[in-house]
């Protein structure tokens, strides 16, 4: 059986590896949206250590608790060749799997850690005890907990005083660089950065979305297939993803992505968009969607002293999440029935995807522009408010150096070069921009597919960026 080439992740395996040189066992978490390739790092870790691979059963109505321990059993009994386990109790399973366990090293992973023990209010409790009383007891185990709902995980296991102290790794996954995505394609240097980037702006730096395409087939193929298509693996996804991780509050939860992909919002304009006040409970969902790796919360900051102001908007982030409420919801019956007759104009939103690209990947930026992380006092997308003696202006993305440089970014991403069009837009935000005195502003242009020669010889902008050059390393 073919099995997908594991791309990337150097930096986790490599912390992961050095635990090996530990004396004790160790408990690591390992958390991220779904897609996001927790369970395949874990799996590519664990491979030459004696895997244990269990998982949680994805919640159903009518999943009772009984029914995930007996799942559980099932797992444990296929993996280890043991007999069935029987029980009504979590902490004889995890005396079971410890006891299989004791010696030698051996590496479990129990995979959608929520699911399991959702129905149990004791489950947490009885891994903790089964943790200090059995598994630390063999120096060489490792045991991963890894899960999707990172709200949860922080708030039951790493912030829980029960597990205080006993968490060795914290593992928080985000997506791929556009470095690592680019070697889904191999080694084909005939195809245009153009259009990688393209598909990378509907699948994100997700694995699992990556895996999906085709690299024999144009960008608009693959999107056709996988969005436009009855059947298409990312027509449905957005329905599985947030199913199986909101249950039932996932339509809360939905409401608030769709709010989000008209463009960012404060949080007073996110409840007024929903009908309703800012208050506490919205404040969790927004916190969830944040923790699980949905949406992002972008500050702005006083750039007189660079210290962050109480100005803030949302803003949905992951790239597959708004393709597909901006273009697959609103027409989903017709691609479910077959009847869509022709694919909509998706390049309208490119852009703000992206965008959101460039943002996921702003070490690049730093490299390009030869700015030292450490030099950094601030660095977001840039908002600031109209008042009586100033206009309002906003920055695609704004960097701020302890040295009172800031590098204002523009962000564009165009199916021709680009014209002189876009010193004039610029020109007009800084314009609008309150410059504290001994400031300097330095523009730059960050693009897909080529600026005119005009661009070039006019000579404002002090960098200009070809993302399709960085995409390449």
């Amino acid at each position: 059986m073919l099995v997908a080439m594991f791309i990337g992740r150097k930096t986790e395996l490599k912390i992961l590896n050095h635990l090996l040189q530990k004396r004790i066992a160790s408990l690591i978490v390992i958390r991220g949206r779904r897609r996001i390739g927790k369970s395949r790092l874990a799996t590519e870790f664990g491979k030459p250590h004696s895997l244990i691979a269990l998982a949680g059963l994805a919640p159903k109505e009518d999943t009772t608790a009984q029914m995930e321990r007996n799942d559980f059993a099932g797992q444990m009994s296929r993996a280890l060749n043991m007999p069935l386990v029987k029980t009504e109790d979590w902490g004889d399973l995890f005396w079971h799997l410890a006891e299989q366990t004791k010696n030698k090293r051996h590496v479990i992973l129990m995979d959608e850690i929520q699911w399991m023990g959702r129905l149990d209010p004791t489950f947490l409790g009885k891994l903790k005890n089964a943790w200090d009383m059995l598994f630390s007891k063999n120096n060489k185990l490792i045991l991963i907990l890894s899960g999707s709902l990172a709200g949860w995980i922080e708030e039951n296991i790493i912030t829980d005083t029960g597990f205080l102290g006993r968490i060795s790794l914290d593992i928080q996954l985000k997506e791929l660089s556009l470095v690592e995505c680019n070697e889904f394609w191999g080694k084909n240097d005939t195809i245009a950065p153009f259009e990688k980037l393209k598909s990378l702006c509907v699948t994100g730096g997700v694995p699992k979305y990556l895996e999906e395409l085709i690299p024999k087939e144009t960008a608009e193929q693959n999107i056709k297939r996988l969005c436009f298509s009855p059947g298409g693996f990312l027509v449905s996804e957005f329905d599985n993803i947030f199913s199986d991780l909101f249950s039932k509050k996932n339509v809360i939860y939905r409401r608030i992505v769709k709010q989000l992909a008209q463009g960012p919002k404060g949080p007073v304009k996110i409840a007024a968009s929903m009908g309703s006040q800012k208050s506490g409970t919205l404040s969790k969902y927004l916190e969830d969607l944040l923790k699980a790796g949905f949406i992002s919360r972008d500050f702005t900051w006083h750039l007189k002293n660079g210290k962050p102001s109480k100005l803030s908007h949302f803003r949905l982030s992951d790239n597959y999440v708004r393709f597909y409420l901006k273009y697959i919801d609103p027409i989903r019956d017709k691609i479910q029935k077959g009847a869509l007759t022709q694919v909509p104009a998706w390049y309208s939103i490119m852009g703000l995807q992206f965008e959101n690209c460039v943002l996921n990947n702003r070490p690049l930026i730093w490299n390009a522009l030869q700015i030292d992380s450490n030099e950094i006092e601030s660095d977001n997308p840039f908002f600031q408010t109209k008042k009586a003696a100033r206009q309002g202006c906003q920055i695609d993305y704004l960097i701020q150096t302890r040295f009172n440089i800031l590098y204002a970014c523009e962000i564009k991403f165009h199916q021709r070069e680009l014209g002189t069009g876009v010193i004039s837009d610029m020109k007009k935000k800084l314009a609008a921009l309150a410059l504290p005195r001994g400031f300097s502003v330095r523009p730059v242009l960050l693009h897909v597919n080529g600026v005119s020669d005009a661009v070039r010889e006019d000579g404002y902008f002090s960098n200009i960026i070809s993302f399709g050059d960085l995409l390449i390393g």
